[in-house]
């Protein structure tokens, strides 16, 4: 398969640079692999996000008034060094510090703790929330949840980007974060491995016909892999998992989130979304907003993720219906 590119050690750098033309809210740190928004007012407390490449439209498409002030970006699923965000939080640094959001791999953790810890000492005052969304199990470590941050990220992105431009500071930014990232769970399934631009073989087998539960979006296979009987059939194990992790109870109300991982068509998506829906409503919930779309991707995976959001605070449904100019939402 072709991946459209020139150079392939500038394709970030030119993805970026073309998602600058399309938004002119968007800007670029010079040099540095940082993406800003240029009409964020100085008064309001800064969120920055990031991670790496390979994830379109995230970070960058959630750049904008009441959601990420800006992201660091690294290589394709590689997270950005821990100077490149230390010059991130130094650069948004306006004397009020800045709030960040952190997705739960080894190695962004390392890095962003790493920056935070330096800004701290530099008298940057910085508060954050590491993101651990994904109810997937580990088979090979006694089935062990794998609490990864996927696409349940973006509502944090949403939520605490609205309360800031709302005027929360960073305590209140850092409480709503742990109330609200205990209510996301994430699970998600493939019916097609991931493989990097050009690459012969993709990241792991998963045989035609065939479904893969529990993937990563760093192309890591999931936990069970069975063969394709329905979109009915996935639908059930979505909906069985997320009823384990909430245990809810009839007319609790929802959150949802249906996120393409890459490449599944809208036909099938919308396909799986119906079907979810029915099986939501079988269960008695109550689901007071839906978002389909493509929010976290996996290169050319193609696959759905399924994200639950138990609505703890009403405010929060409001902080998601606010209008935003990040191009993603």
């Amino acid at each position: 398969m072709v991946t459209i590119s020139n150079h392939k050690h500038m394709m970030i750098d030119h993805y970026i640079k073309g998602m600058l033309l399309a938004h002119p809210h968007l800007a670029k740190v010079p040099k540095k692999p940082i993406i800003y928004n240029r009409e964020h007012h100085s008064d309001l407390i800064p969120i920055l996000s990031g991670g790496g490449s390979g994830h379109e439209p995230a970070h960058i498409g959630f750049i904008g008034d009441g959601m990420l002030t800006a992201a660091v970006y690294g290589d394709l699923f590689t997270p950005p060094g821990s100077e490149q965000i230390l010059e991130a939080l130094r650069f948004l640094n306006k004397g009020k510090g800045v709030f960040v959001i952190i997705k739960n791999f080894e190695a962004d953790i390392r890095e962003f703790s790493k920056a935070i810890h330096q800004a701290r000492l530099e008298g940057i005052p910085v508060r954050y929330i590491v993101s651990h969304d994904d109810i997937s199990v580990e088979p090979k470590k006694n089935f062990q949840m794998r609490h990864r941050g996927l696409a349940g990220t973006i509502l944090l992105h949403k939520i605490l980007g609205q309360a800031a431009l709302q005027g929360a500071g960073l305590e209140e930014l850092e409480q709503i974060g742990f109330r609200l990232a205990t209510e996301i769970a994430t699970i998600g399934f493939a019916t097609k491995s991931a493989s990097f631009p050009n690459a012969a073989l993709p990241l792991f087998d998963l045989p035609e016909e065939n479904i893969s539960f529990g993937i990563g979006i760093h192309g890591e296979e999931g936990y069970r892999t069975v063969p394709f009987i329905s979109s009915e059939h996935l639908a059930v194990e979505i909906v069985n998992k997320l009823q384990i992790k909430f245990h809810w109870q009839e007319n609790e109300t929802f959150i949802l989130l249906a996120n393409n991982l890459g490449t599944t068509t809208e036909l099938e998506q919308g396909i799986f979304l119906n079907d979810l829906g029915q099986l939501l409503e079988l269960e008695g919930l109550d689901i007071a907003y839906i978002k389909n779309g493509k929010y976290m991707t996996s290169l050319d995976m193609a696959g759905i993720s399924v994200t639950l959001a138990r609505l703890k605070d009403p405010i929060w449904l409001d902080y998601l219906k606010a209008p935003t100019n990040a191009f993603a939402w």
